[in-house]
């Protein structure tokens, strides 16, 4: 990643045109979009979806993602920009401590649903219909198969919260590197509204794919035994980004 990363920022550095600065952001946005810490908040929002409805609102759910993550850029960025400031770092790394909170309770909170029954699945009729598999809760009642199909969802607003939270952790590095490769500051802001645009629509597309594999396929069939692993992933996975935001652990991305 962070070869791609200084390969497209290469190509900023020096005379450059308006054209070939906008063209490099959108695919600075288009690779950001591909972070560890991004895929993994969104999946888990994508995973406590019920299964039906996972393909339908991934898309949905991964541009709220892509929207939150914009608005803070463009109301932290474009200031720091105009201004020729940096993010502090202090703040930036209270945002990425949080940014891997996040994830550590998205995480659990996947696990938990897991193991109070509610990504139980099997095949069933509805008053002589068509068989079908989907998944369901029997938390409150074993006794049989009859169900109200009710399985927690995480809202938009959810998912643009938490993109809220990731801009913030991604507005420092971004205004640094345009402070650092753009003069012009109409150039520059041009760059990171393109930049924070890309993110949205490629989290969107990411997103509309994590759920095709979660709900469609060998995944989808057997989501009850996958969704713990995607967890307990998520959790350890969260740990660390909350170890290496604090300086404790090497964090490569």
């Amino acid at each position: 990643m962070d070869a791609i990363d200084s390969w497209l920022e290469g190509f900023m550095h020096g005379p450059a045109s308006l054209g070939v600065i906008l063209l490099i952001s959108g695919l600075l946005g288009l690779r950001h979009a591909s972070d560890p810490d991004h895929l993994a908040a969104v999946t888990t929002l994508i995973a406590s979806e019920k299964d039906h409805e996972r393909l339908r609102k991934a898309g949905i759910m991964g541009l709220l993602w892509g929207a939150g993550h914009g608005t803070t850029l463009v109301l932290i960025g474009v200031p720091l920009v105009l201004f020729n400031r940096y993010l502090p770092e202090t703040v930036q790394q209270a945002a990425d401590t949080l940014i891997g909170l996040i994830i550590v309770a998205l995480a659990a909170r996947l696990v938990f649903q897991w193991r109070r029954g509610l990504f139980h699945a099997h095949v069933h009729t509805h008053d002589g219909g068509e068989a079908h598999r989907h998944v369901h809760s029997h938390a409150e009642d074993t006794s049989h198969h009859g169900h109200a199909h009710r399985v927690p969802q995480r809202t938009p607003l959810s998912a643009y919260g938490v993109g809220l939270v990731h801009g913030i952790g991604g507005s420092g590095g971004l205004t640094l590197l345009l402070l650092s490769t753009i003069s012009d500051k109409v150039q520059a802001t041009g760059a990171l509204l393109l930049f924070a645009a890309s993110t949205a629509v490629s989290m969107a597309l990411l997103s509309t794919a994590f759920g095709f594999a979660i709900a469609r396929g060998p995944v989808g069939r057997n989501f009850e035994r996958v969704a713990p692993i995607l967890g307990v992933w998520g959790v350890a996975f969260g740990a660390w980004y909350t170890l290496g935001a604090l300086g404790l652990v090497v964090y490569p991305f």
